[in-house]
């Protein structure tokens, strides 16, 4: 049974930091390109952060040096290291894994509010 497993989100002040982390089984993890979204309230799911199966970064402008993705093949998991976090930051953060055939698996995505 293939999952995806969110966690490390919760409530942070205004320039403060959060990791989240993603936990993946039930499919070969090391060929799949991973991904990290994020959606607000009333607002469209965006791409946050991408790591492939080489372990190349790539993070939407928005983001760019305050996260940092990270991946770790040996235990299957995606890392998001998140710092100087601003209140727009806050949205639920999920993970995706991507097969370069196209096949695709959501977690469930895990809360990060940014609020004093």
């Amino acid at each position: 049974q293939v999952q995806l497993v969110e966690s490390g989100g919760g409530l942070v002040q205004p320039g403060g930091s959060l990791r989240l982390s993603c936990a993946a089984s039930g499919f070969t993890f090391s060929s799949y390109a991973m991904y990290w979204y994020r959606q607000a309230p009333g607002k469209e799911r965006e791409l946050v952060a991408s790591i492939g199966i080489g372990g190349t970064p790539n993070y939407a402008d928005s983001v760019k040096g305050r996260f940092t993705i990270s991946r770790d093949n040996a235990n299957n998991t995606v890392a998001l290291q998140m710092n100087s976090l601003k209140p727009d930051d806050t949205a639920v953060y999920y993970c995706k894994a991507r097969h370069p055939t196209g096949r695709t698996y959501w977690g469930q995505g895990t809360q990060v509010t940014v609020s004093s």
